[in-house]
């Protein structure tokens, strides 16, 4: 199971199976540099963004200081005050699982997600003409009124939508020279340079499809289904993994493994997430309650309610979708009966059904690409548990009883940046 090594190898004796896999390895400085990240890997993760980042910054002002003012540091601090830190944490977790300790490049790598993230959220509010973001103002409205413009007027909206695609430009630029400067041996590179290009690239295809199903009405479930995959669950679950088990120099088998659970989890995440887009609490998301029914997202949630409707010959289902779905200005009245719909019709109860039976299908890939009994493979599976909204279920066995994960939030020993190539 899991990563094939060499005997020799120091990963390769036997352990028991309550003993901290990742504890094992050689206590060099990389070793002893991961162990220290393992106990907070957020907090490693900061530290190294903050490092990066003040260069960015120094970089812009040298190009000009009004720019490296309003639009480098806007997007250095979206970057920096961050949210969980997901993809990162799947990145480090994959590599740990699969043996591997290196650690500033992992941070590193994990920063470059962090970035490519900001670009995403920064330019989906502008398409999605979201008014906020983490509970704050999004970066399209922070930007207007920073010259105080109006973020509702013709000049202040147009001001802010065209400055925050350039601000998701530089977040991505800065993602790009921050993979680019990370110190790799040659093989691990190349296999790190083809997953980031897919990542990017079926990223952007993601969100271009789901801009077209705006435009041009209701998805099928199909459909629906591949635009949520390229829009979020690839770039979000399943290419982290994958940077991980590069970065690690990981087989193929579990290679293919890891990104099966991956995009398992991460399309449970994507369905999970059309659920909040309508059901949401805005305390919790961070964004107004209902904003995917606004907007007319063709969501896989809304194709399924009109297929089950259509089966069920019930007309008024699709005609209450007709109406709302869509409907920028629509009240809190309406949208209550879009819920009821979604309920009625059974689509809410068959999303939530499919993203638990996902999430279990994640698990199982899991656990045939890693030991998930061990420190860092248990780990990785409650990470994709809360990904897919799902409860931790490692295969039965002695030892399986394992005590969920929880990172812990004591200080870890600094770590040098490192990592760049000179």
């Amino acid at each position: 199971m899991g990563l094939s090594l060499p005997a020799d190898h120091a990963f390769a004796a036997p352990v028991p199976p309550d003993v901290d896999r990742t504890a094992s390895a050689d206590p060099g400085p990389s070793a002893e540099e991961a162990r220290a990240v393992d106990h907070d890997v957020p907090g490693g993760l900061q530290r190294m963004a903050e490092a990066v980042l003040a260069e960015r910054v120094a970089e812009a002002a040298e190009h000009d200081p009004v720019f490296a003012d309003e639009v480098a540091h806007r997007v250095a601090d979206f970057t920096l005050r961050g949210g969980k830190r997901m993809r990162p944490r799947l990145l480090w977790w994959a590599m740990r699982a699969c043996g591997a300790a290196d650690t500033a490049a992992a941070l590193r790598l994990g920063v470059g997600l962090e970035l490519i993230q900001t670009c995403a959220l920064i330019q989906d509010d502008v398409m999605d003409r979201s008014p906020t973001r983490r509970g704050r103002p999004a970066v399209h409205i922070a930007l207007a009124e920073r010259l105080g413009l109006p973020a509702g007027s013709g000049p202040g909206g147009a001001f802010g939508a065209s400055a925050a695609v350039l601000a998701g430009d530089l977040a991505l630029v800065w993602a790009d020279d921050t993979v680019a400067e990370t110190c790799l041996p040659p093989s691990r590179r190349r296999r790190i340079t083809a997953v980031w290009r897919a990542m990017r690239g079926e990223m952007i295809a993601g969100q271009y499809l789901d801009l077209r199903g705006q435009a041009v009405g209701a998805a099928s479930a199909t459909t629906a289904l591949r635009t949520a995959r390229l829009k979020s669950a690839l770039y979000t679950v399943e290419r982290p993994l994958a940077l991980g088990a590069a970065l690690a120099g990981a087989d193929p088998r579990t290679t293919d493994e890891l990104r099966a659970a991956g995009r398992y989890a991460g399309t449970a995440f994507q369905l999970r997430d059309d659920l909040l887009g309508a059901f949401g609490d805005p305390a919790v998301t961070g964004k107004p309650s209902g904003d995917d029914i606004r907007d007319g997202k063709p969501t896989y949630l809304l194709a399924v309610a009109r297929t089950r409707a259509d089966a069920a010959g019930d007309r008024r289902a699709p005609a209450v979708l007709d109406r709302a779905v869509g409907d920028p200005g629509l009240g809190d009245d309406d949208l209550a009966e879009v819920r009821s719909v979604l309920e009625a019709t059974g689509a809410r109860a068959h999303v939530e059904d499919r993203a638990r039976r996902l999430g279990e299908r994640a698990a199982h890939h899991l656990a045939r690409a890693v030991d998930v009994e061990a420190h860092a493979g248990g780990r990785l599976l409650d990470l994709l548990a809360a990904v897919a909204g799902s409860h931790a279920a490692p295969p039965p066995g002695p030892g399986s009883a394992r005590p969920p994960y929880r990172e812990t939030v004591a200080p870890a020993p600094a770590v040098a940046e490192g990592g760049r190539c000179p």
